[in-house]
C-alpha cells in the first residue's frame, strides 16, 4: 500500500501534469467545443480507459517493449499519426459543428464512436507508456508491498486527477461551444481550428523520438 503522503504528492503532481497542454486535453477541449459537454466527457472516459491500459502495461512490464524496441515504438507512432490526420481531414470537411441528436439509438452510436476515439488517441501514443514507465515507479516503495499493485493504485490516482481536470475542461469548452453554435461562420472556423490542431498533434507525434 502506498502511504497517504505519497498518494497526496502523486495526486497533486498528476493534476498539474493533466493541466499542461498536450494531445489528450486538447482533444477533449476541441470535441467539447464542437459537439457539446457530453461529447467531451465521453471522450474523457475513453482517454481514461486508455490510461488503464498504460498503467497495466507498466505494472506488468509491457511498456518496456516500447522503450527498448524501435520497431514497436515506430509502429504504434505511425498508427497514431495516421489516426490524427484522419481526424483532421474529418474536421476540415465538416460543414458545421455537430450536436448530439436526441434519439437514443443515434446517441449510443455517436457516443460509442467518441469513446473509441478517446481510447485510440491515448493508446496509440507510445510516449504515454514511456512517460508512465518513468513517472509511476518513482512513487512506488518496495518496502510497502508488491510494486505491480502500487503501480496500479498510482495509475488509478492519475486517472482520478485526469477526470477532475479534463472534466473541467470539457464543461468549460462545452459552454463556449454552445455560444459559438449560434453562428454558422463560427462553427466553420471552429472546425477548421480543430483540423489545424489535429494536424499539429500529428506532426508533433511524427517527429517524436524514442
Amino acid at each position: 500500500m502506498i502511504s497517504i503522503e505519497t498518494a497526496t504528492a502523486f495526486f497533486a503532481a498528476s493534476a498539474l501534469l493533466a493541466l499542461a497542454p498536450g494531445p489528450d486535453n486538447i482533444f477533449v477541449l476541441t470535441q467539447s467545443a464542437l459537439q457539446g459537454r457530453s461529447a467531451g466527457l465521453v471522450v474523457m472516459l475513453g482517454l481514461c480507459t486508455g490510461l488503464i491500459v498504460h498503467s497495466s502495461a507498466v505494472a506488468f512490464g509491457v511498456a518496456v517493449i516500447f522503450q527498448t524496441s524501435a520497431l514497436a515504438f515506430a509502429g504504434l507512432k505511425i498508427v497514431g499519426v495516421v489516426y490524427l490526420v484522419y481526424l483532421a481531414c474529418k474536421a476540415f470537411t465538416a460543414a458545421a459543428a455537430r450536436t448530439i441528436p436526441t434519439d437514443d439509438e443515434q446517441c449510443k452510436v455517436i457516443y460509442a464512436k467518441l469513446y473509441g476515439r478517446g481510447i485510440i488517441m491515448n493508446i496509440t501514443n507510445p510516449k504515454v507508456s514511456i512517460f508512465f514507465l518513468a513517472f509511476l515507479p518513482q512513487f512506488a516503495d518496495p518496502l510497502r508491498g508488491a510494486i505491480s499493485l502500487q503501480i496500479l493504485m498510482l495509475g488509478g490516482l492519475f486517472i482520478l486527477a485526469t477526470i477532475l481536470v479534463f472534466g473541467t475542461i470539457a464543461m468549460m469548452a462545452g459552454t463556449l461551444g454552445l455560444w459559438l453554435k449560434q453562428s454558422q461562420r463560427a462553427q466553420r472556423i471552429l472546425n477548421k481550428m480543430a483540423g489545424i490542431v489535429f494536424l499539429g498533434l500529428s506532426l508533433k507525434l511524427a517527429i517524436t523520438k524514442q
